[in-house]
């Protein structure tokens, strides 16, 4: 609303400037701008019936021609079928040419020749300019939608592509160290077997040496099969450790402390909230690895050391902790502290999910793994490798995306601003000079005008009626003939001489020229101060004389 009455309110103000731009008609044409600010706030919920009335409208009332710039612009970039926008935009400028017509005499225009002037000019500066510009708007709009969408498409198709090239190749890492590796250590572990039978009745005291042998075999066989179902798909983990409904529960924690405690190491738990049961099978996966690893490495390099486990399951995610003092007596040399590949693993495993894993020393001297797991991963999530190449980027895009939409807004509207003022400009110029034709045409060659002669073609001599000159006639015209049913007062050609001013009128009847009658009328020079203006004016009271006519530009031929 707000930016409706501004749009009217300039060419409103412009009357003294265009002589047909003010109010007309008092509460109807009043009314008739209303309307015009109703169908600009509906433009965008009925776009055709909004630009063909504004523009109909705008015949009648030229003060709302920056409103229907404004709809044709919105129409013409909003509507893509091409067909349909050429037939609003053309609907448009007929509409405004047939009302310009139409409403020239109430405009105080002349109906046939000012009139389509008035319409062409209108119909150019605020339907087809503005049409042009919103159509070019729309589809560039349209067209950089287009190439976004196929950008983002062709983003995610290869960041597929090399998803899916990552689990062929490790799918083929993995089935190739299972064909070499798993079948050598299938038959160390066979051979050893035989050998401890073998051994039992020959060489009792080695059967221990060939008992530890197989169970290393063993051991080195489970820890392969969990590498491939690291190198595999997620979800298909193999090995006697495979995924079940079991798995990261409470009770399957609960299970590995207790192996723990066997062991020799001082192991207290506590879990707070829900059992992850409900939760999906890449969390309790993540949730038993952490825990498993951890424990593992306390069993390593911590033997001895208390180590409490503890759980916290909330509606948002999981937070596993797993924190071990000093241990009694410090780890071997040949031990050392480990390669780190474990943690490494986990961490991976965790940031997969949207989680984080840290690891570090605690003050005490002892370790502390803290994993956060969200409970309810995206289905993002299940891609490997995507989110550590992709955040840095995305969350830059994202940081600008902001500032680059608001950077794009500010410049629409400076844009806007920019285009309704040349529209407006463009407005004001075609109007003032059909305001100037209409009041000093004169045809070419100086015709003259001659009894018998049309209304319409003793206008485009003489130009039409106006209401000031009618007025300064008032009491100084000689009668009219009885027949005349209506009589034109155009503005006067000649200047002021000895302090009268010659002026001229036509009476018609039937529409044809019947009489041409010329008198003067006294012409009254105001003085600049307001009392010898009012003295003036009580003086020319007094002697019946009448003002001069306002003058305004002509033009001769």
């Amino acid at each position: 609303m707000v930016l409706a009455g501004v749009l009217v309110w300039p060419l409103w103000q412009a009357d003294e400037m265009v002589s047909y731009l003010g109010p007309r008609g008092g509460a109807p044409g009043v009314g008739l701008v209303a309307v015009a600010v109703v169908l600009m706030l509906v433009r965008r919920r009925f776009p055709a019936t909004a630009v063909v009335g504004l523009a109909a409208l705008m015949g009648a009332v030229p003060v709302v021609a920056l409103l229907t710039a404004t709809a044709a612009y919105t129409v013409a970039r909003q509507v893509e079928t091409p067909r349909r926008r050429a037939e609003l935009l053309l609907a448009a400028g007929a509409a405004t040419l047939v009302t310009s017509v139409a409403f020239a005499p109430w405009l105080g225009l002349s109906r046939w020749v000012v009139g389509p002037a008035l319409g062409a000019v209108l119909a150019t500066t605020t339907i087809v300019v503005p049409g042009l510009v919103g159509t070019s708007v729309g589809q560039q709009n349209r067209l950089l939608r287009a190439l976004r969408g196929r950008a983002a498409a062709a983003e995610q198709a290869r960041r597929l592509a090399e998803s899916e090239s990552r689990m062929r190749e490790r799918s083929r890492i993995a089935a190739e160290m299972h064909d070499l590796v798993g079948h050598r250590l299938s038959l160390v572990s066979l051979h050893a077997g035989g050998l401890e039978m073998a051994l039992l009745k020959q060489a009792p005291g080695l059967r221990e040496e060939a008992a530890l042998v197989r169970r290393a075999t063993r051991d080195a066989m489970q820890e392969l099969r969990e590498a491939l179902g690291v190198l595999g798909p997620l979800e298909d983990d193999t090995g006697t450790g495979a995924l079940t409904d079991a798995t990261g529960t409470r009770a399957d924690i609960e299970a590995l402390v207790e192996e723990s405690r066997g062991g020799g190491i001082p192991v207290t738990s506590s879990w707070e909230g829900p059992d992850l049961d409900a939760r999906p099978a890449r969390v309790r996966r993540a949730v038993q690895r952490v825990v498993r690893e951890s424990l593992t490495n306390v069993h390593r390099y911590a033997a001895g050391a208390h180590v409490t486990v503890a759980v916290r399951h909330t509606g948002a995610g999981v937070e596993v902790q797993v924190r071990n003092g000093v241990p009694p007596t410090p780890p071997a040399a040949a031990t050392g502290l480990g390669s780190g590949q474990g943690l490494t693993g986990l961490r991976e495993r965790v940031a997969l999910l949207g989680g984080t894993l840290k690891a570090d020393r605690t003050p005490g001297g002892g370790f502390v793994v803290t994993a956060d797991i969200p409970a309810d991963p995206g289905p993002g999530a299940e891609t490997a490798d995507a989110a550590p190449e992709t955040n840095g980027p995305v969350a830059d895009e994202e940081s600008g995306s902001g500032l680059s939409a608001l950077q794009r807004r500010v410049g629409g509207v400076v844009a806007g601003l920019l285009g309704l003022v040349g529209v407006g400009v463009g407005v004001m110029s075609g109007l003032v000079l059909v305001d100037q034709a209409q009041h000093g045409s004169v045809p070419s060659g100086h015709e003259v005008p001659r009894l018998g002669m049309s209304r319409e073609r003793v206008e485009s001599v003489v130009g039409s009626d106006t209401a000031e000159v009618r007025a300064a006639a008032a009491g100084h015209e000689p009668p009219r003939p009885d027949s005349a049913t209506e009589c034109v007062y155009p503005y006067p050609l000649a200047e002021p001489h000895g302090g009268r001013l010659e002026l001229v009128r036509y009476c018609f009847r039937s529409g044809t020229l019947i009489a041409v009658d010329r008198f003067t009328v006294p012409v009254v020079t105001e003085k600049p101060t307001g009392e010898s203006k009012a003295a003036g004016e009580s003086e020319a009271t007094r002697d019946g004389r009448a003002s001069e006519p306002p003058r305004r530009s002509r033009t001769h031929d």
